[in-house]
């Protein structure tokens, strides 16, 4: 691969798998894989190797990096469920029975709760005791967005559907991006105000 100068060498397995690539200046990456298919190592030109590790059904449970391990666990429906970092630290993740995230706990202890509505929109978040409430209008079109029920943001549109205007409240005073279009719905022009 030759762009502006800059080669690129690649090398296949006969499962047309990436096994080797290599600058102009000869350093070398290689890639290694199982006999499922799935990559299980990368080696840095420097020597440095990564490995991955796979479940029975094919997805990553562990990343090892320099000798520190992330690793990943998983709910029966095939959801990421924890998240343990290279410190032992762990973010967690619940969903509802349609697969929307419903929690989430942070690396930081930090949790994040989620709510939706019938038709599956974001309405209303909950962080640190901060509660973010989203709101729709009839064509499924987000129109605002209240933190602990101040205005935080607003979107409105025009008789096309087209997004004319996003405003927020910053220090006191109402910021807004103003948007036009042709006739035929291209963005011909932004303002700020």
């Amino acid at each position: 691969h030759r762009e502006e100068g800059i080669s690129t060498y690649s090398s296949y397995n006969p499962r047309g798998q990436l096994v080797s690539q290599k600058d102009a200046q000869g350093r070398e990456i290689r890639y290694e894989y199982s006999a499922a298919g799935d990559l299980t190592a990368t080696v840095s030109p420097d020597g440095k190797r990564s490995t991955i590790e796979y479940d029975k059904r094919g997805r990553p449970v562990s990343v090892t990096e320099g000798g520190l391990t992330r690793s990943m666990g998983y709910d029966a429906a095939g959801r990421i469920t924890v998240l343990t970092n290279e410190n032992g630290s762990q973010s967690t993740f619940r969903y509802d029975p349609v697969d929307r995230l419903t929690e989430q706990r942070g690396f930081d202890g930090r949790t994040q709760r989620y709510q939706y509505d019938l038709t599956g929109k974001l309405t209303q978040s909950e962080d640190e005791g901060l509660i973010t409430l989203w709101h729709y209008d009839a064509s499924d079109r987000i129109t605002r967005r209240t933190v602990n029920g101040e205005p935080a943001e607003q979107w409105q549109y025009d008789d096309h559907g087209w997004l004319t205007e996003i405003s927020h409240l910053s220090e006191g005073h109402r910021v807004a991006v103003h948007y036009g279009y042709d006739d035929k719905g291209r963005l011909t022009g932004e303002r700020q105000t």
